[in-house]
């Protein structure tokens, strides 16, 4: 079953994406087709009790830990935590601001 909120986000796509990675919550039938329609390969593998497996790039696939990995050290930003800004374009900025630290800091 496709919630309302992962069709929302699937909306908001740019044109010309080519390759979407998303995890088990998001193999359903409406959402590939979806997918497919703009031309996007999907990179979601499929959930166990699916009949019809479609296949995946588990190589692609594997690339997924460092979004997860971002996300996981944004998360240490307290001020992003806990989202303190409560307007969108400041807590972006700080989102921003966070993401440019911790790129510097990684090299």
């Amino acid at each position: 079953m496709t919630s309302k909120g992962q069709m929302v986000l699937l909306a908001d796509l740019p044109e010309g994406t080519e390759e979407i990675i998303g995890d088990r919550s998001y193999d359903s039938n409406r959402i590939r087709r979806s997918l497919v329609e703009r031309n996007t390969t999907a990179c979601i593998p499929p959930v166990k009790n699916r009949k019809s497996k479609p296949s995946c790039n588990w190589h692609l696939y594997k690339k997924r830990h460092l979004i997860e990995n971002m996300f996981a050290k944004l998360k240490g930003w307290r001020r992003i935590a806990t989202r303190y800004d409560r307007c969108v374009h400041t807590f972006m900025s700080a989102i921003q601001i966070a993401a440019s630290f911790l790129f510097y800091i990684k090299k």
